[in-house]
């Protein structure tokens, strides 16, 4: 809803952050980032322009024509000094110099006092600029607003490249989908798609919502969804993700989710939103510019009138300079827009490697993180289960795999998936199938009582099976038929390529690595000790992994990271200081639950998560410690009266300016 209420306010939240318009989100909206101001109402932003593009040429214009006259202005000043240019010319000159770049600023100065926001940046540079034509410094008034122009455009072309990798992903929003209704194809919009209608995708054509192959196999470019230019070979019955490109031939779906709950609308959903949660540091200076700016405004007003009381030779005319000075060097717009941009640049070079980060608090929790908890199927390992033994005791083993496949039918679940891959017959249709978590799946087969699950399932219904099954290490599903042993599969899974890796370059960070695992705690230890993971628990279920992270978090200092893919992860992701879900193969409650997603499925992007974190942290606090130092230096100058307005307007816009740059190096650092 656009907000067009006259006596709309300026709000803040109790973190001090405003709620409302800023210099930040007047900086992203003419990037043509404005989507990504997340606020607590919107509101008309809408200048006439087109900001489709950062900065297109004619917003360059203003400051080009006012850059063009204040140098004519000067050279006629300084060097010509024709007798014409004095008086009324002079003013006049520089007047129409000040003008194109001045109005915007003042226009939003009124726009801000009227609704009761006096101390903005914007006020100040009107204050500053006004007062330096009243003391006839008019090459320094139209300088310094000149290059605040100046600085704002290079601002939002910053912001527009820090948003660049994010902002990709708004264009991937298929506009229309191919429906098969009857005998006809129509295109329609995605959102009025209902699940289970048939969907055509034509070659080169964008996936428009998820689904179910029906068409054989294809050739899907999934980089939009994971980073990954690689193409994915995707066969007949596996799910196809909205946002991926066919490559090969006309392809048929069935619709699964509705629009709303799709892959890339969760994705857009996650990055859109990712500004709502402000790290620490972003919070703190919001909250320490509301109150500074007041104060320097006050400080102005003291240099200006004070030393009236105790300089003999008091001429108002140089202290009202040393006060606009002043007025100039302290607009925090150095703080207020490099910052935030450090933070969305990480986010933005964290997309573009795969990862999502929910909000900038990830960026700084991430680098905090000293103890990696990992789930083992999906996330260590590929969750790509493979049948490896068929034991019945009393059935063939056919008619066996066809009553487990039955049953594991009606679960999602690798594991579930692998056994019904394997069976090459007809499987019956089970009924009243019941998943008990942490051990597995009863439901009626042919009018038979069928288990399949765990050891720990059997136990529960107290069900007795040979002493040498507890000797197995392999995954193992072990079945009863009628409250009798009949049998067990085993189920091979394999270690993923980077896993290794991962956990190596974890420990030269100086983590210690976790793993837990409703696995067997043979299988846990086995793998444990191939990826040389620091401790390893197995047989746990969803609370007794909860139970495992409160423990560690019990340790004082401990900040754990937790990753995860499956919906029984979901309670120990929203219970860790930070929740990394695995995005490809996870499940919707992980990546919900979660505050990062790794689109990639690759344990090695944990690392460049925390790397990316620290990386964007170092460059934020330079800033900080940079704006800061050069500030508190030209404002003592200033206020001593030996900085000029020229030295003022380094201090601000200077800074700014060198601070974005020092933001958008992290777009070109490698992880």
């Amino acid at each position: 809803m656009i907000n067009k209420d006259p006596n709309h306010r300026h709000t803040y939240d109790q973190q001090g952050n405003m709620t409302c318009c800023s210099l930040e989100e007047k900086v992203y909206v003419k990037a043509g980032a404005a989507e990504l101001i997340q606020s607590e109402h919107e509101h008309d932003h809408s200048d006439g322009h087109n900001h489709d593009e950062p900065a297109a040429w004619r917003e360059y214009l203003p400051a080009i024509l006012s850059f063009s006259m204040l140098a004519i202005g000067i050279l006629l000043d300084s060097f010509l000094k024709p007798s014409f240019f004095t008086g009324i010319v002079r003013l006049i000159w520089y007047s129409i110099a000040y003008l194109p770049v001045g109005i915007p600023v003042l226009k939003d100065a009124v726009k801000a006092i009227a609704k009761g926001e006096v101390f903005t940046e914007f006020t100040l540079m009107g204050i500053a600029t006004l007062g330096a034509f009243a003391i006839k410094e008019y090459p320094e008034g139209v300088a310094v607003m000149l290059f605040y122009a100046v600085g704002e455009l290079f601002q939002s072309a910053a912001v527009y490249r820090a948003k660049r990798n994010i902002k990709a992903l708004l264009d991937i929003r298929p506009d229309k989908a191919t429906v098969i209704r009857g005998d006809k194809t129509m295109d329609v919009a995605p959102d009025k798609v209902i699940v289970n209608e048939i969907v055509e995708v034509k070659p080169g054509e964008r996936v428009p919502l998820d689904g179910t192959l029906l068409s054989g196999s294809g050739s899907f470019n999934t980089a939009a969804l994971t980073g990954e230019s690689k193409p994915q070979t995707i066969r007949e019955n596996e799910a196809v993700l909205a946002g991926m490109i066919n490559l090969d031939k006309v392809v048929q779906l069935k619709v699964s989710k509705p629009f709303n709950e799709s892959s890339i609308s969760r994705i857009l959903d996650m990055v859109q939103n990712a500004n709502s949660k402000k790290a620490q540091t972003e919070l703190f200076i919001r909250k320490f510019s509301s109150i500074y700016t007041p104060v320097v405004v006050f400080l102005a007003v003291v240099v200006m009138l004070l030393p009236y009381l105790f300089v003999t030779d008091y001429v108002f005319k140089d202290w009202l300079y040393r006060a606009l000075v002043f007025l100039v060097i302290s607009c925090p717009c150095a703080l207020v827009i490099s910052i935030p941009l450090g933070y969305f640049g990480g986010i933005g070079a964290a997309s573009r490697k795969g990862i999502l980060f929910k909000g900038s608090n990830y960026l700084d929790l991430m680098t905090k993180v000293n103890t990696v908890v990992m789930d083992k199927t999906g996330t260590l390992t590929k969750g790509v289960f493979k049948v490896q033994k068929i034991m019945s005791a009393f059935l063939n083993a056919d008619d066996f795999l066809s009553i487990v496949a039955s049953i594991e039918a009606a679960s999602t679940h690798p594991i579930a998936k692998a056994i019904v891959a394997h069976n090459k017959s007809e499987p019956g249709k089970a009924k009243n199938v019941e998943e008990i978590a942490g051990h597995g799946l009863k439901g009626n087969v042919k009018g038979k009582t069928v288990l399949a699950g765990n050891l720990k399932l059997l136990k529960s219904y107290k069900i007795s099976y040979p002493p040498e099954v507890e000797a197995i290490t392999d995954t193992i599903v072990i079945v009863a038929i009628d409250s009798q042993y009949a049998g067990y599969i085993t189920i091979a899974d394999e270690i993923k390529e980077d896993s290794g890796e991962a956990i190596k370059e974890m420990h030269q960070l100086n983590l210690r690595t976790v793993m837990l695992s409703g696995d067997k705690q043979a299988v846990v230890d086995q793998v444990a000790k191939q990826l040389n993971i620091d401790s390893a628990f197995g047989g746990l279920l969803p609370e007794n992994k909860v139970q495992k992270v409160v423990e560690l978090k019990a340790t004082p200092k401990r900040v754990i990271a937790f990753v995860g893919d499956g919906i029984n992860d979901a309670p120990v992701l929203a219970l860790s200081d930070v929740g990394i879900a695995m995005g490809g193969l996870g499940s919707d409650a992980a990546i919900e639950t979660a505050d990062v997603v790794i689109q990639t499925d690759q344990p090695s992007k944990i690392v460049t998560a925390i790397k990316i974190g620290k990386a964007t942290k170092a460059i934020v606090w330079q800033n900080i410690g940079f704006a800061f130092g050069v500030k508190v230096i030209v404002l003592i100058l200033g206020a001593g009266g030996l900085a000029t307005m020229w030295e003022a307007v380094f201090a601000d816009v200077g800074v700014a300016l060198l601070a974005v740059l020092n933001a958008v190096r992290i777009q070109n650092k490698k992880f």
